[in-house]
C-alpha cells in the first residue's frame, strides 16, 4: 500500500496517515502473535529433544558400571548446556531481528538496496538488545549517515522542495508568472507576489 495509492482514491493527508497508523497497528499484533507463536513451538523443539536425549541416555545405562555412567552423565550434561545456549541464541538473533526491522520501518531509505545493506551493517556491529532495545543504534545510524546520506531520504528537503514557491508561464506565451504553493510557507516577497495574482 503506497500513499500515491491513497491518494488516487481520494483520501486527504490526514485520512492516508489514519490508514498507516491503523495498518502499523495491525501489523504489529500479528507479528506480536507470530512471534509467540514461534516462541512456544521453540520451546516445544527444545524439550522434546531434550527428553528423547535424556531418554537414549537412560537406556545406554544398562549393564554398564558406574564410572562409564557418571561419564556419559557428564558428556549428555555438556551436550544439553550446548542445546540450551544455541537455543537462546536462536531466540535472541530473532528478537534482535525483529527490534531492528521495527526500527528500520521507522526510517525512509533511498532504495530497498540501502535499507538492506544499512540493516546488514548494523547486524555485523555487534550491537546488543536489552530489554527490547537495541543499545548503540541512534549512535551508529548518524555514522552510517554521515559516511553515506545518499542512503537515506532527507524528509526536510523534500518538505523544503514541496513547499517551495513554483514560477510558471501561463498558456499563450504571456510573460505574467503564476506563483502556486502553500502561502503559509512562502517568503515575503513571493507571498505578496502571490497575493496579488489571487485577489
Amino acid at each position: 500500500m503506497k500513499t500515491e495509492d491513497l491518494q488516487a482514491q481520494g483520501l486527504t493527508e490526514e485520512q492516508i496517515k489514519f490508514v498507516f497508523a491503523e495498518n502499523g497497528k495491525d501489523i504489529k499484533d500479528m507479528k506480536d502473535l507470530q512471534k509467540k507463536a514461534d516462541t512456544l513451538s521453540a520451546d516445544l523443539e527444545n524439550w522434546k529433544k531434550r527428553a528423547e536425549d535424556a531418554e537414549n541416555t537412560l537406556k545406554g545405562f544398562d549393564g554398564k558400571d558406574f564410572d562409564a555412567i557418571q561419564k556419559e552423565r557428564d558428556e549428555w550434561k555438556a551436550k544439553a548446556e550446548a542445546a540450551e545456549k544455541e537455543y537462546k541464541q536462536k531466540i535472541y538473533d530473532r528478537d534482535f531481528a525483529d527490534a531492528l526491522s521495527g526500527e528500520m520501518e521507522k526510517i525512509k531509505f533511498s532504495s530497498d538496496y540501502a535499507k538492506q545493506a544499512v540493516m546488514n551493517e548494523i547486524k555485523g556491529a555487534g550491537l546488543k538488545l536489552i530489554d527490547g532495545k537495541i543499545i548503540g543504534l541512534g549512535d551508529m545510524l548518524e555514522t552510517i549517515k554521515a559516511k553515506d546520506a545518499s542512503a537515506f531520504v532527507d524528509e526536510a528537503q523534500q518538505q523544503r522542495d514541496k513547499n517551495k514557491a513554483t514560477f510558471t508561464q501561463p498558456m499563450g506565451g504571456g510573460t505574467q508568472e503564476v506563483i502556486t504553493g502553500d502561502p503559509a510557507k512562502m517568503d515575503t516577497e513571493t507571498y505578496l507576489k502571490w497575493r496579488k495574482q489571487n485577489m
